[in-house]
């Protein structure tokens, strides 16, 4: 998945994937902080795994592998 937003700090990349956590976000913004924390556990549960990198040019990507 891609998005062109304004991108996490590279610190808290691994951690966008913990339950209830979640980046300031300018106001109006909101969420739970449980959406990638349930994909991730998902993706985990088939063996798989997932993980974010920032993007060229800004914005984020989340990717997943699983087995076949």
């Amino acid at each position: 998945m891609l998005d062109r937003g304004p991108g996490i700090p590279e610190p808290d990349l691994h951690r966008i994937f913990e339950k209830f956590y979640r980046i300031p976000v300018p106001e109006g913004a909101s969420g739970t902080g449980l959406g990638l924390s349930i994909c991730k556990g998902i993706v985990e549960a088939h063996g798989g795994r997932i993980w974010a990198a920032k993007r060229d040019g800004g914005g984020l990507r989340i990717a997943i592998q699983l087995p076949l």
